[in-house]
């Protein structure tokens, strides 16, 4: 009789559940604490958990100030812009007096601890100083994408509250200046809350007026407070560290409350179990700061870890498709994390410029933000030859959820899934009317955790207690269990797949059908670079899906392009499938950050207003669409 090999990492993963606080106390030991926790977790008030109870920190202090001690000249924050072709590099030692001068300002407006700071910036260092400014005096930063719309951005405002908001003349993109000024004015005027003062950082990139009694000039008060020693605030774990409004909102936004022990002891714990940092090395995400990766592997996770981040103002391509991996070989990245839908811009450029300049100290890529389909996994892990490692995760939850942690032990990773279970993470897949747990391999269900969270996921929705537990803990029948409104399945070794949201699914003549499975069936077809499946309303079935996709070689018949895509997918999933139509276009709508305006391309096709299109990259896209579905 053999006796059957343990997974370590299945032993890890059963470990933090089984045996949570003790687990957790471990981890606790990756960040400096100035009065040690009495409690690990407290779960006297279900759905809502406490971490690390009693214990005071600073998340300032841990991403800064004790690598400053220890490793002053060691680089901290590589700043690239490729837009106004500037580059800077700050040391630990010059983030600290940075960042300990941008609170003296902050101090100087009367902000102190919980007060709220709103941040409207482009991808700058003073963005970063901002926000670990905030963290180093105990305020609550609420960052808010560069760019956004007056009237989105005025509900932010109207829902945070800030006592001061800080923000720059104009961000660039693609070359084109972004101004921002105005629309910040316009926000301010729009909202019923009105923040004591605002601070403008000017890039000499668009012309602005400060508004006198209000506004401020950053470089003027730097002046003034270059000598300045700020000390870190002592907080308690449970004290909220920022918010952040999750995207595509309607109505009243959504704001994800987080605190600071516990995010702070989740990323440091990330930083080593799943993307193996090390403290000199450089670490890269492609991603902006107005959105949750930027938060926490931009900013905090890689500083936390003793790593220099690179910070990057700029697209993909420009100046040409090679800019990512020269960056890569100039400043030695390590560990790298980008998206799907900016691999998939690059799949369309040259391949030679993935192999153009020296990779040798990157050891894998990170891919986030969307589900990632095997062709362009494939395509980007065969183009580097280096591991491609897929990881889902939320606004709401911080961190992964689901990915493989090669810290721990070695993990073989899957196309079409983004992993296994991370450790703290008690997920479960839930029939979605019984309410019943499957078990069972291959079955499909909604993607739950179980209470309590792990640490560094969202404490609540700001202000509104309520919200958080009718939104998250209530969708369930029977169960108080956190929706992540995701289908998915799991295999028999652990291994989940993501099968589109709960809310997106198509109901086709009473078969249910996720949108991510017939994206999947069409993305490999050799000839198509990106696809965007929506369902639409019909008269006849209820629903029918339609597709829209980016061809990688345009200059083919289109009716015969379609039927063989078409075909594809009956054999792959079945004529219940099968699109209604398969419509071709030069580009699909997205976000700045990279996301497909899904929700946006099915009001154009059932003729509704698609809403609020402020943060699109290129709005001819949608029209291009509404002119395919009026034809």
């Amino acid at each position: 009789m053999t006796n059957q090999v343990r997974d370590p990492y299945q032993d890890f993963h059963e470990r933090s559940l089984r045996d949570r606080d003790a687990f957790w106390t471990e981890q606790a030991a990756l960040i400096d604490w100035q009065q040690p926790f009495e409690q690990v977790c407290d779960t006297c008030r279900p759905p809502f958990a406490r971490w690390f109870v009693g214990g005071r920190t600073n998340l300032c202090y841990n991403a800064v100030d004790r690598h400053a001690a220890k490793r002053p000249e060691d680089r901290a924050l590589i700043w690239v812009s490729t837009e106004v072709e500037q580059e800077r590099v700050y040391s630990f030692a010059q983030l600290q007096r940075e960042v300990e001068r941008m609170a003296a300002i902050l101090q100087a407006q009367g902000v102190g601890q919980g007060d709220r700071v709103l941040i409207y910036m482009p991808m700058i260092p003073e963005a970063a100083f901002a926000m670990l400014a905030c963290a180093r005096i105990g305020a609550i930063h609420s960052v808010v994408f560069g760019g956004f719309a007056s009237v989105s951005l005025a509900s932010r405002i109207e829902d945070a509250s800030p006592k001061l908001i800080v923000s720059a003349d104009a961000g660039s993109r693609g070359g084109k200046v972004v101004p921002y000024k105005h629309l910040l004015d316009e926000a301010i005027t729009l909202a019923a809350h009105k923040p004591e003062a605002v601070l403008m950082v000017d890039r000499g990139l668009a012309p602005m007026s400060l508004v006198a009694g209000r506004d401020l000039d950053y470089a003027a008060l730097r002046e003034q407070h270059l000598d300045a020693r700020v000390p870190c605030a002592w907080l308690p774990a449970e004290h909220p560290s920022y918010t952040l409004y999750t995207s595509g909102t309607t109505g009243k936004p959504k704001g994800v409350q987080r605190d600071t022990g516990g995010y702070a002891v989740a990323l440091a714990a990330s930083m080593q179990h799943i993307f193996c940092g090390r403290p000199g090395e450089t670490y890269f995400s492609t991603s902006d700061i107005g959105w949750v990766v930027g938060h926490s592997y931009i900013i905090y996770g890689p500083l936390l870890a003793g790593m220099a981040t690179l910070m990057f103002e700029g697209l993909p391509t420009r100046p040409d498709a090679g800019i990512w991996w020269q960056l890569v070989e100039k400043y030695r990245v390590t560990v790298m994390f980008s998206a799907p839908t900016a691999v998939r811009v690059l799949k369309k450029q040259d391949p030679a410029y993935l192999t153009k300049y020296d990779l040798s100290s990157l050891r894998a890529l990170f891919l986030a933000g969307e589900p990632l389909d095997e062709p362009t996994s494939r395509w980007i892990c065969e183009g580097l030859g280096k591991p491609v490692i897929d990881n889902y995760w939320q606004t709401e939850t911080g961190w992964p959820i689901l990915t493989v942690a090669h810290g721990v032990a070695p993990t073989p990773t899957r196309f079409g899934s983004p992993g296994r279970a991370m450790y703290g993470y008690d997920v479960r897949l839930l029939d979605e009317n019984t309410g019943e747990e499957l078990r069972e391999p291959n079955k499909k269900g909604v993607l739950t955790i179980a209470y309590p969270l792990p640490p560094g996921c969202l404490q609540t929705v700001w202000g509104d207690d309520e919200r958080y537990v009718k939104t998250y803990w209530s969708s369930i029948p029977g169960q108080q269990v956190y929706s992540t409104f995701d289908w998915g399945l799991r295999d028999a070794d652990g291994y989940y797949f993501i099968l589109g949201r709960t809310d997106d699914v198509i109901n086709v003549a009473g078969h249910r059908l996720g949108t991510r499975e017939i994206e999947e069936s069409i993305a490999s077809h050799p000839n198509v670079a990106e696809v965007a499946v929506v369902g639409v309303a019909d008269a006849l079935k209820g629903q029918v899906a339609m597709a829209f996709a980016v061809l990688k070689n345009p200059a083919v018949d289109a009716l015969q392009e379609e039927g063989a895509i078409m075909k594809q997918v009956d054999q792959q999933l079945g004529a219940v499938a099968r699109p209604a139509r398969v419509r071709f276009v030069n580009v699909l709508p997205k976000t700045r950050s990279g996301k497909l305006l899904r929700r946006a391309i099915q009001a154009v096709c059932e003729g509704r207003d698609p809403g609020d299109l402020t943060t699109i990259e290129d709005p001819s896209a949608l029209q291009q669409i509404r002119e395919l579905v009026a034809n």
